[in-house]
């Protein structure tokens, strides 16, 4: 195996991000204090071609050469809002439509690995503050939440890595039902 030059992996233009299919998801920062883990969910929402970034209360917002250092300009790709409160954010999107979780470790959580999301639908995933989570009247809000299960003596993931898995999660069901559709489109088109 031979690693691919950069110019070999065809990435899309910021442009051509702007214009292209997004994942029908929204990354919400609930308080997140450290720029590194605003440009780190910045990049990892880039890569998975996330539709927003909603950027709330202390958490920083672009431009900042801190959540460049990490984002490496996923900020200038990935859409994004500031709202003074994640409550603010989550009642607007669910004025949407939107179907909002909450990443915490709650009583009665959907264990990450049971999600089981209808591909019709938009989704949001709440991140909280690196030491306080998220917070319980956004909690409250939320219309479910979600855990990663841990097996450690720590108890929670850094926010930037918690973001990228959950991300990934989501991407990976919604490629899935594309898979299955075009699968069956295919079988159909046969007989």
């Amino acid at each position: 195996m031979r690693k691919l030059r950069t110019i070999e992996m065809q990435r899309l233009t910021v442009d051509e991000f702007h214009e292209a299919k997004k994942l029908p998801l929204i990354v919400v920062l609930d308080d997140v204090r450290s720029l590194h883990n605003v440009g780190s969910v910045f990049r990892s929402s880039d890569a998975f071609r996330v539709e927003a970034v909603y950027l709330c209360g202390i958490t920083a917002t672009p431009p900042h050469p801190e959540i460049h250092k990490t984002a490496l300009g996923g900020e200038d790709s990935v859409d994004w809002r500031y709202f003074p409160t994640a409550t603010e954010a989550v009642a607007e999107l669910q004025k949407e439509g939107v179907f909002v979780y909450s990443i915490e470790q709650v009583e009665g959580s959907t264990k990450l690995q049971n999600l089981s999301l209808d591909t019709d639908r938009r989704y949001a995933v709440v991140f909280g503050n690196e030491v306080k989570g998220v917070h319980q009247e956004v909690v409250d809000l939320a219309d479910g939440c979600l855990e990663i299960p841990q097996f450690g003596t720590k108890h929670s993931l850094n926010v930037s890595v918690t973001a990228g898995i959950v991300i990934w999660e989501v991407a990976k069901q919604f490629i899935a039902s594309k898979y299955r559709t075009k699968s069956k489109n295919l079988l159909q088109n046969k007989n």
